[in-house]
């Protein structure tokens, strides 16, 4: 990988705008998003095994994942690599990772069905529209986010936090808060079971 293409990536994790339009970007595309697909597409086949299927993360995200955590069946992503996973984390299927800018799961996530995670956005100024600007998305330790909601970028939610089901999250939550709709808002603390 050459110095200009790393250099990208690290501007990514940075949270710097990014030209999709520049030689260095097609490079990228060609060396890790073409790669990215290619391999996922081999996760997804559920013809192969579990070990089979952990390799395939283990290429797309460069490190190995966890033997503790579960992403299932289909799983889709743009890049791969900047995806972080701790342990005991559950991605249920059909899960949306657009991981340019990041996306951390901490220990004890629970993410739902058709789950968006969107680390991307295009620039509001018409001249800058072709550029992306990154930002991470942080999942704190025991969070849930419930089937078919979607989070934007440079949103962190806090630990224990919920996201309701079909929500979009705009803002960032905190930790022991319920919040649900679209926009997300907060509707009450998290209620602990009486033992």
């Amino acid at each position: 990988m050459t110095t200009a293409v790393q250099a990208i990536l690290q501007a990514t994790l940075n949270g710097e705008p990014i030209s999709v339009t520049t030689p260095t970007w097609a490079i990228i595309e060609a060396q890790i998003v073409t790669k990215t697909k290619r391999r996922l597409a081999k996760y997804n086949q559920l013809t192969a095994s579990p070990a089979e299927q952990r390799q395939q993360l283990n290429e797309i995200f460069l490190k190995p994942m966890p033997t503790s955590s579960t992403i299932e069946v289909p799983f889709h992503s743009d890049f791969g690599r900047h995806i972080f996973v701790g342990e005991r984390v559950f991605v249920n299927q059909d899960c949306m990772f657009t991981d340019m800018g990041g996306i951390y799961l901490a220990d004890d996530v629970l993410i739902g069905p058709k789950v968006s995670l969107i680390t991307v956005n295009h620039l509001e100024d018409p001249r800058y529209r072709r550029q992306v600007q990154p930002k991470p998305i942080h999942v704190e330790q025991g969070a849930w986010i419930g089937a078919g909601a979607i989070v934007l970028p440079g949103i962190t939610i806090g630990a224990h936090a919920i996201v309701g089901a079909g929500s979009v999250v705009t803002k960032d939550v905190s930790p022991d808060m319920v919040v649900v709709g679209n926009p997300a808002r907060v509707v009450r603390k998290i209620k602990l079971a009486t033992d």
